[in-house]
């Protein structure tokens, strides 16, 4: 079934006109007509009929679906920036995963920058990328993706349990098994070279707990979905 989120409140017996993108997707795009989608506004889903009437692309609102497709635990990943095709495969699958936020950072190690001249196209794009992502898999919010920041600035990002993962943390660490669950969970994911040993006090000096994700070094966008696969499935 086609999800679609949409602006306003719905109520069940009413008809709404579908925005020009949505109508577009709906009906020349996958070609429906007089079937059942989705429709999630402020959090909530509904079930409605889509139908064309006198040129309009219509959507009538059926009944409110009592599914609430999120995790339990609010997820905040924050990702270290890295190239573009990795970091918007990044986005999807977290998004698909349960995250609430997603704040991309600068570290030491990073090979990409933020560009400042391309930030609002930038912007747009992983907009786009987490959108799509929410409504394929039928969720009842979409993550919000933040400007970049720098690594200092992530203190603003804290949760109930506040984690770093880091390659060097040494078998004797806690793992991410150990400190779940919780109510709230940042965890913070660095590039491919990880993090020196400056950020990583940095990090623990804003009360960010230095684990370990296991014996093998992972790619930064594994690391991230690996993380975030362990939360929801210990705190979903």
């Amino acid at each position: 079934m086609q999800e679609y989120f949409v602006d306003g409140p719905l109520v069940p017996g009413n008809t709404i006109e579908l925005a020009a993108d949505k109508a577009h997707h709906a009906f020349d795009v996958l070609h429906l007509n007089h079937e059942t989608v989705r429709l999630v506004s402020d959090g909530i889903g509904y079930f409605a009929e889509v139908f064309q009437e006198g040129g309009r692309k219509c959507a009538r609102i059926l009944s409110k679906d009592t599914e609430i497709n999120e995790l339990n635990t609010s997820v905040i990943l924050c990702m270290a920036l890295i190239r573009r095709e990795k970091f918007e495969f990044m986005l999807q699958k977290a998004t698909e995963l349960g995250v609430s936020k997603i704040v991309p950072f600068e570290s030491e190690r990073c090979v990409v920058k933020d560009k400042k001249e391309r930030s609002e196209k930038q912007s747009q794009r992983r907009s786009a990328i987490v959108l799509e992502a929410a409504e394929q898999c039928k969720r009842n919010r979409v993550p919000e993706v933040c400007p970049p920041v720098r690594l200092s600035d992530l203190a603003g990002f804290r949760s109930q349990l506040n984690l770093a993962a880091y390659e060097k943390a040494g078998s004797e660490s806690d793992h991410l098994n150990d400190l779940l669950p919780a109510s709230s969970v940042t965890i913070v994911i660095g590039p491919e070279g990880g993090f020196s040993e400056q950020e990583i006090r940095i990090l623990s000096e804003q009360g960010f707990i230095p684990v370990t994700l296991g014996n093998r070094i992972l790619r930064a966008e594994t690391a991230a979905l690996y993380a975030c696969s362990v939360v929801g499935e210990l705190c979903g």
